[in-house]
C-alpha cells in the first residue's frame, strides 16, 4: 500500500536534534515524495491521543529550512506510556475505562496515517512499537520509524543517538562561566551536574570537551592558572567511587589553589540517596515510565554534602548544565548525523519498513531502520575507552571498579 499520510511526533526530554530532524523529514519528503501529505502531533502521545495535531501546509514546507536554525521542538514534548493506563486517566488524557492504545490507534485511523515517525529516546520508541503491535493485531497496518533522540547516548544497540554530541559541546560552554566563580572565594568546591541516568558518556564527553578548551587557552598568571579552571574529578555510573579516596585526593588540589571542579553524572550515587530515604521512610518520586525524578534528589546536593566538609570548603557551588545544553541547536557534528538518519528514515517509511533508524552496533554499525524489539535504555558508557582513560589520567584520578556491565 503507498505511503498518503504520515505523521511527525517528538516526545520525551529535549535533545538538540528535534526541531532540526522534524524540518530534515519535511524537507525530504518534500524533495522526493512531494504527494505525500504531512501532518504532526502536538505535545507527543499527548496530542495523538487528543487528536491535536498541525499540517504542514506548502509555506511550512518552503520555511522547513529554517528550523535547523533552532532548539526545541516546534511541534511540542511530553511523557506519556501509552501502556500506564492509570496515569494517562489521571492527567486526563483518557477516561476512566478507555485503553490509551485503543485511543491512539483509533486517531491513527481517523487521520488516515500510515506511517507515523517518533523522534525520541528508548521509551518513546519502544511506546510506539507497542502502538503499531496493536493497530496490526486489529488489522490496521501502521509503518513506525523512530529516530533515536537522547543526550545521554544510551540506547541499545544504537552507536551514536542525536543530539548528544551537541549536548556535550553545550555543556562545555556552560562550563566555562560556571568554573569562573572559583575565583568567588577562598576554598571553592564546584560540583557541574550533567545529564545522565544510566549511562555516563554525557559527563565524560561534557568534561573531555571542556578540558580540551582548557588546555588550549594561554594563561596570563598573576591568578589566572591553568589548575583553577581544570576539571579535578569526573563521577559516572559505571564506575565506583572510593569517596573517602577523592576527598583525600581532592583536598590536596583545594590546599594548593583553593578550587575543586568535579563533572558529576546525575545518575551517580543514586543507589546510595534512594537507600538513604527509603531508611528515613521517604519514597522518592517517580515519572510514568517508573524512573525515578532525580530533580527531586538532587545528587549534585548529595555529592557537594560528601565533599565538602572534608575538602575544607568555604562554599559550594552545585550547578546543572543539563536544560541549557538539550534545549541547544543542533551543532554541524549533529546535522550531518541527522541528514544521514532522515534520509533513511523516509526512504524506509515509503518502503513501509519499520524500525528505529541508527547505525547497529550488531551489525558492522550499519546504518539501518533497527528492529524494535532490539532497542532499549540504559546502555552504560564504555569506561574502557582510550580517550575516557587519558582524561582521568590528566588529571590524576583512579578509574575505579565497574559498577556494573548493564543497568
Amino acid at each position: 500500500m503507498s505511503v498518503r499520510r504520515v505523521a511527525l511526533l517528538t516526545a520525551g526530554g529535549l535533545a538538540p536534534c528535534l526541531s532540526s530532524s522534524v524540518g530534515g523529514l519535511i524537507e525530504r519528503y518534500t524533495e522526493i515524495a512531494p504527494e505525500v501529505e504531512i501532518i504532526g502531533y502536538r505535545n507527543g502521545y499527548a496530542g495523538l491521543l487528543a487528536g491535536d495535531h498541525l499540517d504542514v501546509t506548502p509555506e511550512i514546507r518552503e520555511k522547513a529550512p529554517l528550523l535547523h536554525n533552532f532548539g526545541g521542538s516546534p511541534i511540542g514534548n511530553s511523557r506519556v506510556k501509552l501502556t500506564n493506563v492509570a496515569d494517562c486517566v489521571r492527567r486526563g488524557l483518557v477516561k476512566e475505562g478507555q485503553d490509551p492504545l485503543k485511543v491512539a490507534a483509533e486517531q491513527l485511523t481517523k487521520d488516515g496515517v500510515q506511517v507515523l515517525h517518533t523522534i525520541g529516546g528508548d521509551d518513546t520508541n519502544t511506546t510506539a512499537a507497542d502502538l503499531a503491535a496493536y493497530l496490526h493485531e486489529n488489522g490496521y497496518e501502521l509503518t513506525v520509524v523512530g529516530l533515536p533522540k537522547t543526550i545521554d547516548n544510551d540506547v541499545v544497540p544504537i552507536r551514536q543517538s542525536l543530539g548528544a554530541w551537541t549536548a556535550a559541546e553545550q555543556g562545555a560552554v556552560f562550563a566555562r562561566n560556571v568554573i569562573a566563580e572559583h575565583s568567588s572565594n577562598l576554598r571553592m568546591l564546584i560540583v557541574h551536574e550533567v545529564m545522565g541516568r544510566n549511562c555516563g558518556w554525557l559527563t565524560a564527553a561534557t568534561a573531555a570537551k571542556y578540558r580540551e578548551w582548557v588546555t588550549t587557552q594561554q594563561y596570563a598568571g598573576f591568578g589566572n592558572e591553568q589548575n583553577t579552571w581544570d576539571v579535578h574529578a569526573v563521577f559516572v555510573p559505571e564506575l565506583d567511587i572510593d569517596i573517602e579516596a577523592e576527598a583525600t585526593r581532592l583536598r590536596a588540589q583545594m590546599d594548593a589553589t583553593g578550587a575543586v571542579n568535579i563533572f558529576l553524572s546525575e545518575g551517580a550515587g543514586v543507589d546510595s540517596i534512594v537507600a538513604e530515604m527509603t531508611a528515613r521512610g521517604e519514597e522518592p518520586a517517580k515519572d510514568a515510565f517508573g524512573h525515578v525524578k532525580l530533580d527531586t534528589i538532587n545528587p549534585g546536593q548529595w555529592f557537594a554534602q560528601q565533599f565538602a566538609e572534608k575538602l575544607g570548603a568555604e562554599k559550594v557551588l552545585v550547578q546543572k548544565s543539563g536544560y541549557f545544553s538539550r534545549a541547544a541547536a543542533a551543532n554541524s557534528e549533529d546535522l550531518r548525523l541527522i541528514k544521514g538518519m532522515v534520509d533513511l528514515a523516509v526512504e524506509s517509511a515509503l518502503a513501509r519498513v519499520s524500525g528505529v533508524i541508527g547505525h547497529d552496533e550488531e551489525q558492522d554499525n550499519r546504518l539501518r531502520a533497527i528492529e524494535f524489539p532490539r532497542i532499549r535504555g540504559g546502555k552504560p558508557f564504555d569506561t574502557g575507552q582510550a580517550w575516557f582513560g587519558e582524561l582521568l589520567g590528566a588529571i590524576g584520578q583512579e578509574k575505579g571498579k565497574p559498577v556494573s556491565t548493564s543497568h
